[in-house]
């Protein structure tokens, strides 16, 4: 079969298999410490406390985020989130900050700087997140013969270094991974961690489909579903535009001729420019109302109420719309068309019936406009799937693998992984693997 030649010549590269060696050599040392308890709390009296993230609600977006070491109270509970939480306001940063601007525009150096700002944001992202997990154990179900130790400074301070150096480790492991493996390594971090905890729902669905109604053909047709959720998940991260584009000839002398009879190609306008990020956008202030249940206020109860459950009509409509503006306002910031047009007419580039810069500028925006409507409207319906599905009664833990971030962050990370490898197939081992597929000899 063409899959099994396809493996065998990947290990016939000695840089790709060393690579993916070293790929899943770290991730097994990041999955090994999402199972390692913080040394002053009693493993044994954790059940409890990780039943109350199984239910599907917004504790179980956080522990599916970090592989489960949320509810294992692990060294690696904070997981790779404030490395991603510092990294979005880093970027957002860069469009108002004039020095983070000027960075930008350094190339490798300016982008080595960026990234120590980063570390340095998330260890103050740790620090505050560290101790409110430590703080909110009890409420969250922990026991208090748990804890090996009565001292709760000590907790605090001991607990806060641990889960920091834990977090800070994570970071360094998704870096190695990306220097020295294959694929994005933070992205990686949270596609396993979110994969960890996928068999464990598939069972109890399976199970609650065999004791309750439904049976194998229910669970037939649940599978089917999810695989085309998957495919319409590829679809959508995979969507483009074509602009096209004409390169005028350059004449022997250096210039350009003045008829337009240049090679052609296409500008691709991806239609989700943005990403997860409106995902994540959205999902941040999601757990604003579950906030407002803090007040002494009837209404301010009443709205955290509301939106306590995640499969809810309220919580599913509002975080929609949120996704539907954040797509708009991430698009607009990511995708630059002024340095686009000024690109294409610095290299004598058009479009044709389109006259270099500012009219291009303006056409390539009103194509954006035009491509992030439908884009945001089918990237809000991918993410409140699980809500739909969760009507058929699915179980809620299962559910959430319809859709939502965790769809999308597995589908995305597994193609750019994927075409990664492709790219060090056609560079070392095939000549044209997509089109021809015949072998030629590596090249060293």
């Amino acid at each position: 079969m063409k899959v099994i030649e396809t493996i065998k010549n990947i290990w016939k590269i000695e840089e790709l298999k060393d690579r993916i060696i070293m790929t899943f050599s770290l991730l097994l040392v990041y999955r090994f410490g999402a199972q390692v308890v913080l040394p002053f709390i009693d493993s044994t009296q954790l059940a409890g406390f990780a039943s109350n993230f199984e239910g599907g609600g917004i504790g179980s977006i956080l522990n599916a985020f970090t592989g489960g070491a949320f509810a294992n109270a692990s060294v690696f509970a904070l997981g790779i989130m404030p490395y991603i939480s510092a990294s979005i306001v880093v970027q957002l940063m860069g469009i108002a900050v004039p020095y983070l601007q000027k960075l930008q525009k350094e190339g490798e150096s300016g982008r080595r700087k960026i990234n120590q700002i980063t570390r340095w944001l998330t260890i103050g992202i740790c620090l505050i997140q560290a101790p409110s997990y430590l703080l909110s154990l009890g409420t969250l179900g922990v026991p208090p013969e748990a804890y090996l130790i009565d001292n709760q400074t000590l907790i605090l301070v001991v607990g806060t270094i641990i889960l920091v150096t834990g977090c800070v480790f994570a970071m360094w492991l998704g870096e190695k991974i990306t220097d020295k493996g294959i694929g994005n390594g933070i992205s990686l971090l949270i596609m396993v961690g979110i994969i960890a905890t996928l068999p464990q729902a598939f069972a109890q669905e399976f199970v609650s489909r065999f004791e309750g109604v439904g049976g194998p053909f229910v669970i037939i047709i649940e599978v089917v579903i999810w695989l085309l959720v998957i495919l319409a998940c590829i679809m959508l991260v995979m969507a483009v535009r074509k602009i096209p584009v004409q390169y005028a000839r350059r004449t022997a002398s250096g210039g350009y001729e003045k008829n337009v009879f240049g090679s052609r190609q296409f500008l691709p306008l991806k239609l989700n420019a943005s990403g997860v990020m409106p995902i994540i956008f959205a999902q941040a202030l999601m757990f604003v109302p579950q906030a407002l249940g803090t007040l002494d206020s009837d209404w301010a109860t009443a709205v955290a109420t509301a939106f306590s459950d995640i499969f809810g009509f309220w919580y599913n409509l509002v975080f929609a719309l949120l996704i539907i503006v954040f797509t708009y306002f991430y698009t607009a910031i990511t995708v630059p068309t002024n340095k686009m047009a000024d690109d294409l007419k610095r290299n004598g580039g058009f479009i044709p019936g389109i006259r270099p810069g500012t009219e291009t500028s303006e056409y390539l925006d009103r194509i954006m406009s035009q491509i992030t409507l439908p884009g945001s409207i089918f990237l809000a319906l991918v993410a409140i799937v699980p809500a739909f599905v969760s009507l058929m009664g699915v179980t809620q833990s299962w559910a959430l693998f319809y859709g939502g971030t965790s769809m999308l962050i597995m589908v995305g990370v597994a193609i750019d992984t994927m075409q990664q490898i492709n790219s060090y197939l056609l560079n070392r081992h095939y000549d044209g693997l997509i089109k021809t597929g015949k072998n030629r000899k590596a090249v060293a």
